[in-house]
């Protein structure tokens, strides 16, 4: 397979920034006085998720790569619990914001699995 020439080569990246349009269609319906709160909380999170994975693939250095990666899965696990939360305060629901967060978690620990790798052979 040949190497990545830009973000939006990557499949991670791609599943990410669907992940990102789904929660902001979702945080379109929630009530105006969330706009501060859930809604700002959810919209960052997610953002962050594609964001770091964009930075990350930047960087020339393998831990640097690593770390970005790293926070995008912390920035993801905060977006599963926000559409937890915004299930629980009855808000909505959209049935593809999980498969789609699992299908990015399993896609980011692939993609730092296959970075680990590479450096290990060298």
């Amino acid at each position: 397979m040949e190497p990545a020439k830009n973000f939006k080569d990557l499949i991670v990246w791609r599943k990410a920034h669907q992940h990102v349009l789904a929660v902001y269609a979702l945080t379109g319906t929630f009530p105006k006085n969330e706009l501060y709160g859930l809604t700002a909380q959810m919209r960052r999170a997610a953002v962050s998720v594609a964001a770091n994975i964009v930075e990350g693939f930047k960087k020339s250095g393998v831990q640097d790569k690593l770390r970005y990666l790293n926070i995008a899965e912390g920035s993801l696990e905060e977006c599963k619990y926000h559409a937890l939360l915004s299930a629980d305060l009855g808000y909505g629901t959209d049935t593809t914001l999980g498969p789609l967060a699992d299908e990015v978690s399993r896609l980011l620990a692939g993609y730092a699995a296959g970075i680990r790798r590479r450096i290990s052979q060298h």
